[in-house]
Order: C-alpha cells, then sequence, then structure tokens
C-alpha cells in the first residue's frame, strides 16, 4: 500500500486527506505493507514514525523521494534529502527507496519547468548520478535503489526506459516497474518483466485507461491533467490485464514487494476506502494476496 491510492501526492497540501486518517483507513482496508510516500506526509521522526506503523499492523519496505540526477549544481540538495529519507527508513527496517524522476511540467500548473528532452551531457550526468545516488544508499544505509518510471519526466517511453538499463550499473540501479506509468507511456509492462527480469526489483501495481492514455498524448495534456481527467482507473477497468500480470510477475520466481497505487490526486475524502478495498479483492481473484474485509 501506498499514499497515492489515497490521492497523496505532496508532504503537505490541502486537498489531501489527512495521515492519520488515511493510515487508519489503509489498515480497515486490510493492508500490512506500507511505502511511505511523500516524505514529510508522515512523520518523519523515526520512532514515531515506527510506533503509528506498529499501532496499526504495518511493515515498512520502502520510502520514496524525488530527486533531480541531471543538474550538477542540484547534486548536494538531492543528496541531503534521500539521506535523510534513507535514515528515517532504514531505521525503521525498510529496504528500497523508490526514486522518482523530476518532472519537466509543474503537477499542479502543468507549467513547462525544465526541458522536455535531455542533452547528451545531461543524459550522462542521469546516469553517473543514479549509479552515485544508488551505490550511497546501498553502502550507507542498506537500502536498494528502484528507479521509477513517470509522466512527464525523462524516463518514461520504452525507449528511455531501455537507455537507462543498458547506461546504468544493475548492482546499484534497478527498477520499480509501475505498470500504470509504463502503459502511460505507451510501453507493455508485461512484456518489459519477460524482456528484464533481472532489473525488476519492485513493483507498483496499477492501471490506466489506454484511451484517454491516447488523448492525452495526442493533446499533449500534462500528466496531471490527465489523472484529474481519470487516466488512473481501478482494476479491472483499464490495462494491463492484471490476471496476465500477475502470472508473468509469478514466473519471475523471486521475492517481489507488489505495491497497490492508484493515480487520484484530488480525490473526495469519501473515496479511497471503498475503492481500495474493491481493488483489494479484485487483485486476490488474480492471485495476489488476500481479499481482506468488504467494502
Amino acid at each position: 500500500m501506498c499514499p497515492d491510492q489515497w490521492g497523496v501526492w505532496f508532504p503537505d497540501d490541502e486537498q489531501q486527506i489527512p495521515w492519520e486518517r488515511a493510515l487508519d483507513e489503509m489498515a480497515e482496508a486490510g493492508f500490512s505493507v506500507m511505502e511511505t510516500g511523500p516524505f514529510g506526509y508522515f512523520p518523519t521522526d523515526p520512532d514515531r514514525l515506527a510506533a503509528e506503523m506498529a499501532a496499526r499492523g504495518f511493515r515498512v519496505v520502502a520510502g520514496t523521494g524525488w530527486g533531480i540526477l541531471h543538474q550538477a549544481d542540484a547534486w548536494p540538495q538531492t543528496e541531503e534529502r534521500f539521506r535523510a529519507i534513507a535514515a528515517t527508513h532504514a531505521a525503521v527496517g525498510a529496504e528500497y527507496l523508490v526514486h522518482l524522476p523530476p518532472l519537466f511540467r509543474d503537477d499542479k500548473t502543468g507549467e513547462m519547468i525544465d526541458e522536455r528532452e535531455l542533452s547528451p551531457s545531461a543524459w550522462a550526468l542521469y546516469v553517473e548520478n543514479a549509479n552515485r545516488l544508488g551505490r550511497l544508499l546501498l553502502d550507507d544505509y542498506g537500502l536498494r535503489m528502484v528507479l521509477h518510471p513517470h509522466g512527464d519526466s525523462h524516463i518514461e517511453t520504452p525507449e528511455e526506459i531501455a537507455r537507462i538499463f543498458d547506461a546504468t550499473d544493475p548492482a546499484y540501479v534497478n527498477f520499480c516497474l509501475d505498470t500504470g506509468h509504463v502503459i502511460y507511456g505507451q510501453g507493455d509492462p508485461i512484456g518489459m518483466i519477460s524482456e528484464y527480469p533481472e532489473r525488476i526489483a519492485y513493483v507498483h501495481i496499477k492501471a490506466f485507461d489506454p484511451e484517454l492514455v491516447r488523448q492525452a498524448h495526442s493533446e499533449d495534456w500534462p500528466f496531471g491533467e490527465a489523472v484529474a481527467r481519470g487516466v488512473s482507473v481501478a482494476p479491472p477497468a483499464g490495462e494491463p490485464d492484471m490476471r496476465a500480470l500477475v502470472s508473468a510477475l509469478a514466473g519471475l520466481d523471486k521475492d517481489l514487494y507488489v505495491i497497490t497505487e492508484q493515480d487520484l490526486y484530488p480525490v473526495e475524502a469519501s473515496v479511497p476506502l471503498p475503492n481500495a478495498i474493491a481493488t483489494r479483492r479484485f487483485l486476490a481473484e488474480c492471485g495476489l494476496g488476500l481479499p481482506g474485509p468488504t467494502a
């Protein structure tokens, strides 16, 4: 489970559900494994974070961080941020840290805030710093870094994902297979499982509406607008086919954390709980997890 399923994209935002309510509802929905989402939404003090999670039966397995890797002057801030996230999460027993790439359009306004395509020198620095950050997190905190593809980022399309696989060191840089964002990038997450089995170390399982994906790209919507228009959907709606996906993941024959997500920012406060329960039950029917409570 991840706060994304409860409409949480930011550490603090007036349109988001208070963290105490979200955490209570996540437990009520029957989840027990937690990726904490934007750093600062939940308590960042490791003792308090551990206590709040334990009180509701959660085990923290991962943290999440945004960080700029392709700009030299951004490295000190990126390193500082990830060290803070890593220190908290290593202290509560997490195993992974999900790196979310910065977007070239603002999440809320859609304004262009970076180059849409990286120059050769910026790409080379991205690769160098991805390896650097992955090594730092593993050596200093015992956390495995997984890169996360994302709409409106430089790691979105199948070509960009293949390029990062080819260029980075698998000892330090692995992949969070976010099935929804791969669909949004017009890729095939099930095919990616068979093509890159050794690089997939962690999974976000979610579905996107393929027709809205096509419209978003043809009309050049910002990713935030696509989400507001409903591009992220609750399975069995949308793609990928969850039964085929779960079967493909099982074929990897390795232990994986599979985190349930749906991009729902912003969302009415009454929506996430019954929606998450229905999603959990459907995924259990597909062979992933236990059914949990009814809606």
